[in-house]
């Protein structure tokens, strides 16, 4: 498997960014030449699509807000439509830092789903409280699954190669945590091989952050039922002829 960035296919959920999206998008350019940026828009009421495409990004827009996870099962379906190797996903609030993509990457050589990890010894990234329990039981749970050590699996710096690309573009689920914690399990499930590279997490450049104190009082209970439905569900296996490598 190739891990070109020709191959492959940066893929930004937006709602609301106008003011962090056109900065991000010009910076994955500046850092990846020859990579392709998808900014995928979730319903946004502001000027998101025109700042991204203004920077030289391909819009899809969805006609109503899905979610991350409805986001990136677009991308995921346009991605195997025009012919991506692997999708990287990248957040258009400035925190996921582009120079990490060729770490991903590499990975992928060896893997089928790699995680950019907040929390394996690069930056100063920390969570406290209820969300950060609910991370590190998340976290004991997955790497059970997977067969391997994961710190961080509500990360949402991701690289996935071919054979997760086409499970995610039928199977990438919608709902909450689902595009962190259900897909883990979907991949580990299936088969696919998961690993994590480090990464360092900055501040968001823009728009609203997506948590606050008194919903991460919440995120424990909500993250453990987002991992009863993800074990509940029917296994899906791999699509037959794919290797990983």
């Amino acid at each position: 498997m190739t891990t070109a960035l020709t191959d492959t296919l940066i893929v930004m959920p937006a709602l609301n960014e106008e003011d962090s999206v056109s900065a991000v998008v010009a910076e994955v350019f500046s850092q990846l030449p020859g990579v392709s940026v998808l900014v995928v828009d979730d319903g946004s009421t502001d000027r998101t699509v025109a700042r991204a495409r203004a920077a030289g990004a391909t819009v899809i827009s969805l006609p109503f807000n899905l979610g991350v996870g409805g986001a990136m099962r677009a991308g995921f379906k346009y991605a195997l439509a025009h012919d991506f190797q692997n999708v990287v996903q990248v957040d258009s609030d400035g925190q996921h830092d582009p120079s990490g993509v060729p770490k991903l990457l590499n990975e992928l050589r060896t893997a089928d789903l790699v995680l950019g990890a907040r929390f394996a010894g690069t930056g100063d990234y920390s969570v406290r409280g209820p969300r950060r329990w609910a991370m590190v039981a998340l976290a004991a749970f997955i790497s059970s699954l997977a067969h391997t050590t994961l710190s961080d699996t509500t990360s949402g710096f991701r690289a996935t190669g071919p054979r997760a690309v086409r499970l995610f573009a039928e199977h990438y689920p919608a709902e909450y945590l689902g595009d962190t914690i259900e897909s883990l399990v979907i991949a580990a499930r299936a088969g696919c091989t998961i690993r994590q590279v480090p990464v360092a997490m900055r501040p968001r450049a823009g728009g609203i952050p997506s948590h606050n104190p008194l919903k991460s009082a919440a995120y424990l209970g909500r993250a453990g039922m987002a991992l009863l439905i993800a074990v509940m569900r029917p296994r899906v296996p791999l699509t037959t002829g794919a290797t990983a490598l």
